[in-house]
Parts: structure tokens; sequence; C-alpha cells
């Protein structure tokens, strides 16, 4: 995969040709930025796309060096035999008698009762972050697009956070978010299915911006709500309607707060009072 920049969008496509060595039939191409002359001269953008060679669609897990593979497949059953539901690197660490886990604690087999479920629900979401963020290095590092770093850290103890940064990061949200959210859909699907954490995505604070711009909107659904003891959300998409209804929900514990959809698919959130 490439990423190429010209002045026009036919450049682009005759140097994305040229560098792949093929015609344009066989390349997959996304337009990233489409160009435009400005405004007198000023503001003026050049044509920005990622494109590559049409191949069969590689798993997530076959992206994987085939050694790591072959290893996990051997720490599972070592997983099995131990205890099915702790991560495949925690019960490895905990075999020797005297290991450094996580945040610099040290572990020894003499000390199980000093940590309660708490600690020990840290400890583990910890290993687990740290092995997700070798898979993800590994996983990204032949992306066209200038990546700095990719971070994985401990949330909560339920969830990862994983945080891209880069010059071309902001390029991962794509227009209106879809690719944010394909991003999102992949890496939760993966991680959950195998670690069983959630997962929050974080691109250049996109995500921020979207939890401040959906508390702004929820101030008029909340004084809705104390006036009348129900309201609805207007239409609200992706990532967007997840953030309302957590929002919503911890606001009013005791209202039956769902989400709901139109005949077309789009999605909206009710806030009524439980029926009897």
């Amino acid at each position: 995969m490439i990423k190429i920049e010209a002045l026009t969008l036919e450049d682009a496509f005759k140097d994305a040709s040229k560098q792949l060595e093929c015609s344009i039939t066989e390349i997959n191409i996304e337009v990233v930025q489409a160009p435009s002359s400005g405004f007198m001269g000023m503001f003026k953008k050049k044509a920005i796309i990622v494109a590559a060679k049409k191949l069969l669609e590689t798993p997530l897990y076959e992206a994987l060096p085939v050694e790591e593979k072959v290893e996990e497949k051997v720490e599972e059953k070592v997983e099995e035999v131990a205890t099915p539901s702790m991560p495949i690197s925690f019960v490895s660490e905990q075999e020797d008698e005297d290991t450094s886990i996580g945040n610099g604690l040290e572990y020894t087999a003499d000390y199980d009762d000093a940590f309660d479920e708490d600690s020990e629900a840290l400890l583990a979401i910890d290993a687990i972050a740290q092995e997700v963020e070798e898979k993800i290095q590994y996983l990204f590092k032949h992306i066209c697009f200038e990546i700095e770093t990719i971070m994985v850290n401990v949330y909560d103890s339920e969830t990862l956070l994983i945080e891209f940064q880069g010059e071309d990061a902001a390029l991962l949200i794509g227009k209106e978010g879809y690719r944010y959210k394909a991003l999102s859909y992949m890496l939760f699907n993966w991680i959950n299915a195998e670690y069983n954490v959630g997962v929050r995505l974080e691109i250049a604070e996109f995500l921020k911006n979207q939890e401040e711009s959906v508390s702004r909107y929820l101030e008029s659904v909340y004084e809705s709500v104390d006036r009348d003891g129900r309201a609805q959300t207007k239409i609200l998409d992706g990532v967007l309607i997840q953030i309302a209804l957590k929002e919503l929900r911890n606001r009013y514990p005791e209202k039956y707060v769902v989400i709901r959809s139109t005949k077309d698919g789009l999605k909206y959130i009710i806030i009524n009072d439980y029926h009897n």
C-alpha cells in the first residue's frame, strides 16, 4: 500500500499505476483528500490517495507471523490446563517464583493473599495491554501513513485505551469518521474475542471531540427528561450513539434508556420510565 500526493486525481492515479507497475484497473484506490484550487491562490489542496494492488483480503489473525501463531497455539493448550479465564501472558509470568508484572510491581508465589480481586484484575489487564501493543505495532508497521507511535494503556479494569499519534494520524479517521468506525470495529472484535476486554480507540483526539459534542447536545435532552420524565434524541450515528447511551444511562440509572431504529435503519435513543 502506498500514499500518493499530486496536483490532480488523474496525476495521482497515473503515479500509482507507475509505482505499483500495473494498470489502474488492477489497483484499489481510496481518495483521502480531493484537490482544491482554494480561494485566490490561498488554501490550495493537493490530491491525496491511498493505493494498493488488488489482492485477496487476509484475515487479521493471518497477518501475524507464522512463528507467533504456532507459539499462540502452544500457549492456548497451557492456558486450558492452568486457568482458562486468565490471559496467557499473565499465567506464564506467574510460573516464575519472582517475576515483574505490569507497572513494575514485584509478584511472588508467597504473596498471593496480598492482592485483592481489583488488584489482580488490573495486573492482568496491564499484561494484556503490553501483549496487544506488541501485536498492533507489528500489524501497522507497514502502513503507508506517517504514524509515529501506537500506544496501548489500561483505561480501567475492563477496557484498553489505544492511541494513534503522528503526522497522518488524522487521516485514519476518514470522512465523517467512517475509517475510524471500521478500525474500531476491527480492533474490538479481535481484542474482545481473544482477551474479553473492551476497547477505547483515540485518534488525534477524535473520540474526545465527539464526547464533548455529545455532552453539549445532551443538555437539551436532560432538560426534557427532567421536565417531562421522558425524551427522545435525534438520529445519532456510529460512535455518537454509544457515547450518548453511556451518558444517559449514567445520568438516569432508574429509567428505561434504550436504542431504537427507524425503518431505514437509522438509530436514536429513548428515555422513559419502566412500564409496570
